[in-house]
């Protein structure tokens, strides 16, 4: 599918990259197995964006909630998320990490990367979200000196990414899952069945064509 076909594209894309556990077991691995399988489809993606023109990429890395699963389950994503970071570092691109970083969860290899880091030609804005939570994002709001009512959004803790307008979930689940609630607003909300480290370009394809057919006057 080519890019000639897109009328437009979305400014700023949300992933949810779903599905690792449930792929490592249909493989006879163990649930922690499929993570690192994930790696290569979000350099893949990467890829993609920057030769499609896509300004804004968000990744969604795991959550406070993600960090009660089993041990060896929580240490594989840990590490999954500080690779991916390393290897999109090597790219052209700007990265920020948003997470609790304040948290001993968080991996500690990250935190020079909770101030935007910028790389090479800086061809694309990315965001991590690990050791996310929804809650914790609007609740720094609230501890702030510089929280004000009119405009509240500028004090939360993911201040700095922009407003999504396409959400892509694969694993074919159909939620967000505390996914940056306040940007997510008014995402257009795209589910691919497969699993994430089957991903394909046509998965990625195939949703921007969909979105290309949707409304979007914002409620306006």
């Amino acid at each position: 599918m080519s890019l000639l076909k897109f009328k437009r594209l979305p400014k700023h894309i949300g992933i949810i990259p779903d599905g690792n556990r449930r792929w490592a077991q249909s493989k006879g691995f163990a649930k922690e197995a499929g993570y690192e399988f994930g790696l290569e489809p979000g350099l893949q993606l990467y890829d993609l964006c920057v030769k499609l023109g896509v300004k804004e990429l968000t990744f969604y890395g795991f959550t406070q909630d993600n960090t009660k699963r089993p041990s060896a389950q929580r240490k594989a994503f840990q590490k999954a998320c500080t690779d991916a970071v390393k290897m999109l570092s090597q790219k052209d691109a700007s990265l920020l990490v948003i997470g609790n970083a304040a948290s001993p969860l968080f991996p500690p290899e990250l935190k020079v990367y909770t101030k935007r880091q910028v790389f090479g030609k800086d061809l694309i804005k990315i965001n991590f979200l690990v050791n996310y939570g929804w809650k914790w994002d609007l609740y720094s709001a609230l501890q702030t000196s510089s929280f004000n009512q009119t405009n509240p959004v500028k004090a939360i803790a993911s201040s700095e990414v922009s407003r999504i307008d396409l959400i892509i979930r694969w694993g074919g689940r159909r939620r967000l899952s505390g996914f940056l609630p306040i940007q997510s607003i008014y995402s257009d909300f795209y589910i691919v069945e497969d699993m994430w480290p089957d991903f394909k370009p046509d998965h990625f394809y195939e949703a921007l064509a969909w979105y290309d057919c949707q409304d979007t006057t914002l409620g306006g």
